[in-house]
């Protein structure tokens, strides 16, 4: 047997040059970032260079594992030789990636070291075995029972190695197992990191377009179409809960190819998927739908088509009532996974949102049709069967005050009676006019059953909000019907109710379809950003054109739902002028150019008004002053009182109105001065003379039509309010 060379002696100072390697490793592998994620070079070259100072005559070789693979990472390669060796001057040619069933893959398995010289049915790599190596020192970087990488020492002398340069080497290992799983670990976070943030920014953008839908039937599709996007189902269909509570309503189905789709009623009662899932209230999760406690209640989506698996999640409202179930399905056995169930309750729980304010709007819509065509009492009936159909109550009622002041029950559904009105099972709003007027009387919702009515905790924020817009149109059919004789008699009334009954039907028709065009544009751009995320990186060009395309989709979006608040009911309440001047100035873009005074506003009282409506007809003088000055220009508002009324002057130093257009620049269909800015309807000053009525006030403009303009706005004063 060849004699081996006697092992060299470590000095004090080679100690203490280990020491400051071990340190100065330890200090890269604290400072690998987010920024570092996927490279623990630096950390593992250190690591190489100072185990070939520790083991003199060596070089080291370091490759990470993929054990999900089993396999090394032949690009992870880091090395480090003496000098003089032959590697070191002929590093281009490298060809010793671990070879399968090698001492590698045996220490890997093993999950200790292994020493060839101890092991003779071991041969050393043929491509070290040609530069000289004598023996080789293979070690497994574990961490947390997991093999993340090997190190390998190739020793050039014929020798064995010391017991202290494989106690050091050991320490070089942990070291360079802890590099790798560090990084690892940061990527993972960070590759998650971005997952998330995609989903949100996919669940964002779904949010917007299902908010922008006006029908309840669009918003469950648009549902559907950004469920089966986002967990690559097939087929998915909504089912929502009938006023009975026992049978599930099919009301839209999306899918690929779908053929016969069952969409008949399914009951709460029955046995079928979605079923369950409204009895149990929980998410479903069938990875095989052949399973046996499954397969017996399956009920198919499309009698034609085979589906594997199944997601299915309740929808329930934020006071606890169930709304229906959103089911998913796909061909594959194990088509979904838990964060596909994660992201569909995500989706499910910002669609129930959507779909109550989508009901809530059409209910809305359908009132003020009612308002203004319909006598007081159908108002209230109508009133009355919305608030059944929206709470899912059993019963509701009106009640007003006689002359006596007793509440008489003026209009219900059929079921309630006057003697109902104490009963614990009745949840009501009184009937304000206002802060200070006395209430008219109370509307009343009715939950036959006590328990479900406390489980479902009738008294939320939804079942307050829904009630007071009910209530507070039942309060206009009350005034409508006692000032019906006055509006009678007041021709321009009559004009303005008749005309915004008409444009609330036209500007509900245009920011429907506008909402339907425009709102598919972010989800567009997201695709295409998504397929396509290469070719954007390399060309800023289309990158920013695709950014500014999803920007203006969005502020268009947000422009229609602002606009769409118009046309909903005015509240009264006790306004400060001053206040809604501020929100308005605030609230204009304007240029430093223009010059805005305010005068003699604070001291004024109060008015009795809608403080948004008051802000809106303020924006909307301002902004047409501004675009008659071309931004370049003075504005003064001034305030002033009289006995009856508080009155406010709007006046600018631009071209002025010709006499003749007084009148005319209030109509609906006037398209001279005002013209179409951005972000308004395209008839601000009819806004402006509609909303001053409604607040039963009025506007009135004083020009020669070449020295400016004066519109002077009239508002009672609340303490001549009756």
């Amino acid at each position: 047997m060849e004699k081996r060379q006697p092992p060299p002696e470590i000095n004090e100072s080679k100690l203490l040059e280990v020491l400051a390697s071990l340190n100065q490793i330890s200090d890269a592998i604290n400072h690998i970032g987010p920024g570092d994620a996927n490279n623990s070079g630096v950390s593992l070259q250190l690591i190489v260079e100072s185990a070939i100072r520790v083991v003199p005559g060596s070089s080291a070789v370091i490759y990470t594992y993929d054990q999900d693979t089993g396999r090394f990472e032949a690009e992870s390669r880091v090395s480090a030789q003496a000098e003089g060796h032959a590697l070191s001057k002929n590093p281009e040619y490298l060809d010793d990636a671990p070879r399968p069933g090698g001492i590698g893959i045996r220490t890997i398995e093993r999950r200790r070291r292994t020493l060839s010289y101890e092991e003779h049915d071991l041969d050393v790599h043929p491509f070290h075995a040609a530069l000289g190596v004598n023996a080789v020192g293979c070690f497994p970087l574990i961490v947390a029972e997991q093999a993340v990488g090997i190190l390998y020492i190739y020793l050039y002398e014929k020798r064995e190695f010391t017991k202290i340069e494989q106690l050091m080497l050991d320490n070089f290992v942990n070291q360079a197992a802890m590099a790798i799983f560090h990084a690892r670990h940061i990527a993972g976070i960070k590759r998650n990191l971005a997952q998330k943030e995609n989903e949100l920014n996919r669940l964002r953008h779904a949010g917007m377009l299902i908010s922008s839908r006006l029908r309840l039937e669009e918003t469950l599709e648009s549902i559907l179409e950004f469920a089966l996007e986002l967990t690559n189902a097939q087929y998915g269909i909504f089912r929502l809960l009938d006023k009975s509570g026992d049978f599930l309503v099919t009301r839209a189905v999306s899918s690929v190819h779908l053929e016969r789709p069952l969409v008949e009623m399914l009951p709460v009662n029955g046995a079928s998927v979605m079923a369950h899932v409204a009895r149990t209230r929980q998410p479903l999760l069938i990875r095989d739908l052949r399973d046996k406690q499954w397969s017996e209640i399956y009920y198919p989506l499309d009698s034609k088509l085979e589906m594997r698996s199944e997601l299915c999640v309740p929808l329930i409202n934020a006071s606890g009532r169930l709304e229906g179930v959103l089911n998913l399905e796909s061909p594959k056995v194990s088509g979904f996974t838990e964060d596909d169930s994660h992201m569909l309750q995500s989706l499910a729980t910002h669609a129930i949102t959507a779909i109550q304010e989508v009901r809530l709007l059409d209910a809305l819509q359908e009132a003020a049709q009612l308002l203004i065509s319909q006598p007081s009492l159908k108002v209230l009936d109508q009133l009355c069967l919305m608030a059944n159909d929206l709470l899912n109550s059993s019963s509701s009622g009106i009640w007003l005050n006689n002359e006596q002041g007793q509440l008489q029950l003026a209009s219900s559904d059929g079921v309630l009676h006057g003697d109902e009105i104490n009963s614990p099972n009745l949840f009501t709003l009184p009937l304000h006019a206002g802060e200070d007027a006395k209430a008219l009387g109370m509307f009343g919702v009715f939950y036959a059953d006590t328990g479900a009515r406390e489980a479902r905790s009738a008294k939320s924020e939804w079942d307050n909000k829904v009630l007071a817009c009910l209530a507070n149109y039942a309060v206009l059919a009350v005034q409508n019907e006692s000032r019906q004789q006055a509006l009678r008699k007041s021709q321009e009334q009559h004009w303005t109710a008749e005309t915004f009954a008409a444009v609330g039907d036209i500007s509900a028709n245009l920011l429907h379809n506008m909402n339907n065009k425009v709102g598919i544009i972010p989800v567009r751009v997201q695709g295409i950003q998504d397929k396509y995320s290469k070719v954007l990186e390399s060309d800023a060009y289309l990158n920013k054109s695709l950014s500014e395309i999803e920007r203006s989709a969005m502020e268009a979006m947000q422009i229609v739902q602002e606009n769409l608040s118009h046309l909903r009911p005015i509240r009264m309440e006790n306004v400060r002028i001053a206040t809604c001047v501020s929100d308005a100035i605030r609230g204009v873009q304007i240029l430093p150019s223009l010059q805005i005074n305010v005068e003699e506003l604070d001291a004024l009282p109060m008015v009795k008004a809608s403080g948004q409506s008051l802000t809106f007809v303020f924006k909307n003088l301002i902004e047409n002053a501004n675009a008659a000055m071309n931004g370049n220009g003075s504005v003064t508002i001034r305030g002033h009182v009289g006995a009856d009324w508080v009155e406010v002057s709007v006046i600018d130093n631009g071209p002025g109105i010709s006499p003749e257009l007084h009148n005319q620049i209030f109509e609906l269909n006037f398209s001279g001065r005002a013209g179409v800015q951005p972000g308004k309807l395209g008839f601000g000053l009819w806004w402006v003379k509609t909303l001053m009525t409604r607040l039963g006030g009025s506007v009135v403009v004083e020009s020669d039509g070449q020295h400016g303009a004066k519109f002077i706005l009239r508002l009672p004063r609340v303490e001549n309010q009756l």
